[in-house]
């Protein structure tokens, strides 16, 4: 059985109750997050207008299951690709102590995941200003995009920072098993979709590996 979708802003908080037991200091985070990513959107296009009255099904627990799908323990690197608001990036950061780097190449979102991060004492937050190609080369335990290019070119801009245990998090919505599909077989192998917790129509590509860069044509 499917899990239950996510629909309601109580439900969406309920579910991270439930899923992450977060402290109190916590909670306080999340909600301030909440507050200066709404402030900061009437100031540069952070999330769609659309989604600020549903921001904890859209945004919040949508980033938190992204978490749900690698809870391994340690202090290994999560690397958040084009990382945006800080979505799922700077939501990880709050519900665990994972060491972060949010690569975002635009400076004034940059500027905006700097001051959450000092607003919300997150040390373990780290922002690379610059385009994937120019971030330095580092083993990465986690590797998350949310929306950053198609599958394809997102495996091949970021393969330098796989290991054998890296774990992938992909969002794609609802084209996450058409880009599955278009990949070379050695790294469709690597995947499996789960099910989205917040949209019934999309879906979460995870995998589990290193990935070899260049690997196209060679089904």
């Amino acid at each position: 059985m499917s899990a239950e979708i996510l629909d309601k802003e109580d439900v969406a908080r309920a579910w991270i109750g439930e899923a992450f037991a977060p402290t109190t200091d916590q909670w306080a985070k999340l909600d301030r997050f909440v507050d200066m990513l709404v402030a900061e959107n009437a100031q540069q296009n952070l999330i769609a207008a659309s989604t600020v009255p549903t921001v904890w099904v859209r945004h919040i627990a949508d980033s938190a299951q992204i978490l749900s799908l690698d809870t391994r323990e340690g202090d290994g690197l999560w690397i958040d690709l084009g990382s945006g608001p800080g979505l799922p990036g700077l939501v990880v950061a709050i519900l665990s102590a994972r060491p972060m780097l949010l690569v975002e190449s635009r400076k004034r979102r940059c500027d905006f995941l700097r001051a959450v991060a000092s607003d919300l004492g997150l040390a373990h937050v780290e922002v690379a200003e610059a385009p994937l190609e120019r971030v330095e080369t580092r083993p990465a335990t986690t590797i998350s995009a949310r929306a950053f290019a198609p599958l394809d070119k997102l495996l091949d801009l970021s393969a330098r920072f796989s290991t054998e245990s890296t774990r992938w998090l992909l969002p794609k919505g609802r084209n996450a098993v058409k880009e599955l599909a278009l990949l070379p077989q050695p790294w469709q192998r690597m995947f499996h979709v789960e099910q989205s917790r917040t949209d019934a129509d999309s879906q979460i590509l995870v995998g589990t590996g290193k990935i070899v860069a260049k690997q196209r044509g060679k089904r």
